[in-house]
């Protein structure tokens, strides 16, 4: 039996100040970073000064502070080496011949981020390393409202490339360098987050970053922020005629980024830069390898890109900075502010789909800015909801259920036995399935669900609200419920509560089906223990369809016929406690082909073998 998705999914391509966590006490933290950094492409060490000016916007003192220093991860004995070494299913990327490849790494090889320096507001602290976090005893308490300027000097070593950042990686780009500087860490209503990197997730704090770059002149630079010295640097970006001066062997590259909460740069000599310049959008940069084998997927990439950037900003929101850069680098796909690094040896629909997903990322993420460790599923599962709406559309898959795959993999971790509550904090997971699992595809089912229970529309809605009200907020699970809440008129905390707090999962069946005296009666039984409303399909021998529609009593409220063009029977609500429901179908059973729960299949239905009544199977 086909669904009726097509309606569905036409609808969702179709279409006062509120805080975050807790209303009037909302605030958050502010850092100015201000960088001059001087890389040696021979060793692949780097050297750097920063000064950060720190906003305490918190009604707290603050006597402590606290840096990430993430390229201290790429060390043998690390915690991310020894976590690799211990989790079930290690990151294929990351081992050879089934060891660590961080454990392999010699002294040149792997990576380090030492800060040499360190004053507030010209008197030294006490500092001290601890793996990749760097604690800081301040000089000074930094009382609420106030600001402190912090200054370094620091070091580093880039590494072999093995997760994300590093030198030479599998497709020969020189530099991709994310998490490369000493960022500081967030504090917010929860206190500090000063979470070891062991390859997860991040959390930052907005601020403006003032970056000057210097490295040989043959490489070309592209990543974060807009470049403020293009006549100075060459490589295309001078006017015609005019001469680039240099000093001795290296170009500094001048970047500023506004309101980001992260910094990432790339470098390769052989890099071919392109600009798409959209009409009524952001500047499109694309940096990638000048190797015949990519170069024709890369040009065809470039629209697709547009046709993305104007699906995000029509469905979410506007994109709210002036450019957005494309750059191979990197491991696989991974956002960074207002830009992305991806591998570049894929076929085109990969290609194409890597980048959907990373520029996704851009609003549920570096916009939004959860914090990923603590809430990693509405980061990858928003972003995956909406590249899926994304993809089905500019790459014309015609999906009647563009979220298929999600369905599939909750599912299989379902049936694993490994599934943890959403609320597992990131690092927490013991196998890289179920993280993955329990982040990508049950957080996108999080919001296909919400549409099923809410309606489509109203769904669309909900997020257009949601970016709107807490963009640059960093909005919590509690911020997207309230939102659908306002929207929908409906109460969800039924919804957020079983599905990110708990495993409980949903199973509806069809338990009765019997006819007396030209009616049919039909009882349902809820075996799951997460409640859901139901729609209820009745498909008759005359060819005709009607719906029948089960509230949850504790929604407090209906959704409207998401099929109009059928006729629909609004029945009593269903409270919860009850075990069965029992209605009845005013035609009796020998005139009625087909009943089935949930057409649409959004609803994450555990056992789809007694959603439709078994007679129809004979």
């Amino acid at each position: 039996m086909r669904t009726l998705l097509s309606f569905i999914f036409t609808v969702l391509t179709g279409v006062s100040f509120l805080f975050g966590q807790n209303n009037t006490s909302y605030w958050q933290q502010h850092v100015d970073y201000t960088m001059e950094v001087d890389m040696d492409v021979e060793t692949f060490q780097y050297t750097g000064t920063q000064k950060l000016v720190y906003t305490n916007n918190s009604p707290d003192v603050l006597k402590r502070v606290y840096y990430h220093l993430y390229f201290n991860a790429f060390q043998p004995g690390s915690e991310m080496d020894v976590r690799l070494q211990n989790v079930k299913d290690p990151d294929g990327r990351m081992m050879e011949n089934e060891k660590s490849r961080i454990s392999l790494l010699s002294e040149t090889e792997m990576g380090y981020l030492h800060v040499q320096t360190l004053t507030q507001d010209g008197k030294p602290v006490s500092f001290a390393e601890e793996g990749t976090i760097l604690v800081v005893d301040l000089a000074e308490p930094i009382p609420s409202g106030a600001k402190t300027t912090l200054n370094m000097e620091f070091k580093g070593q880039v590494p072999l490339q093995i997760r994300r950042s590093g030198r030479n990686n599998s497709e020969g780009v020189a530099l991709s360098m994310s998490q490369w500087y000493p960022k500081l860490s967030e504090y917010d209503f929860e206190g500090w987050h000063p979470n070891p990197y062991i390859a997860r997730e991040f959390h930052g704090v907005w601020g403006d970053f003032d970056v000057k770059l210097t490295i040989d002149k043959k490489y070309t630079v592209g990543g974060s922020g807009y470049l403020q010295n293009p006549e100075e640097i060459g490589h295309g970006y001078q006017t015609p005629g005019t001469t680039v001066k240099t000093k001795g062997k290296k170009l500094t590259w001048h970047f500023k980024a506004p309101n980001v909460h992260d910094f990432m740069w790339a470098a390769d000599p052989d890099y071919i830069h392109d600009v798409l310049k959209m009409e009524g959008g952001p500047t499109l940069h694309f940096y990638y390898k000048n190797d015949p084998e990519i170069i024709e997927n890369w040009k065809k990439l470039q629209p697709k890109t547009e046709d993305a950037m104007r699906f995000f900003s029509k469905n979410i929101g506007q994109y709210p900075y002036d450019q957005y850069s494309v750059v191979q680098g990197g491991d696989g796909g991974m956002e960074y502010a207002m830009s992305t690094l991806i591998t570049g040896k894929r076929n085109f629909g990969s290609l194409v789909g890597v980048m959907v997903h990373e520029m996704a990322h851009s609003w549920f993420q570096h916009i939004l800015a959860t914090n990923e460790s603590k809430y990693e599923w509405m980061d990858e599962g928003f972003t995956s909801f909406i590249s899926s709406l994304c993809m089905n559309e500019i790459m014309e898959q015609g999906k009647e259920n563009p979220f298929e795959g999600s369905y599939k993999g909750y599912y299989a971790l379902v049936n694993s036995g490994l599934e943890l509550p959403q609320t597992a904090h990131a690092d927490r997971y013991s196998t890289n399935f179920a993280y993955g699992i329990a982040a990508y595809s049950k957080g996108s089912i999080f919001l296909s669900q919400l549409g099923y229970v809410i309606g489509q529309d109203k769904l669309m809605e909900t997020i257009g609200k949601y970016y709107e009200d807490f963009k640059f907020k960093h909005p919590v699970p509690n911020d997207i419920k309230r939102t659908a809440e306002k929207v929908s008129g409906m109460e969800l905390d039924w919804y957020l509560t079983d599905w990110t707090q708990t495993t409980n999962t949903i199973d509806y069946g069809i338990k009765t089906v019997e006819s007396e005296n030209g009616k049919t009666t039909v009882v349902l039984e809820r075996i799951g223990e997460m409640p859901m409303p139901l729609d209820i399909l009745v498909v008759n021998s005359d060819g005709t369809q009607e719906t029948f529609y089960v509230p949850l009593r504790m929604m407090r409220g209906e959704k409207d016929n998401p099929y109009p063009n059928l006729k629909r029977t609004v029945l009593d609500d269903w409270a919860w406690a009850h075990p069965t429901y029992g209605f009845v179908i005013d035609r009796p059973l020998e005139e009625i082909k087909a009943i089935m729960i949930d057409p649409s299949q959004l609803m994450a239905d555990v056992n789809g073998e007694n959603n439709i009544h078994q007679k129809l199977l004979d």
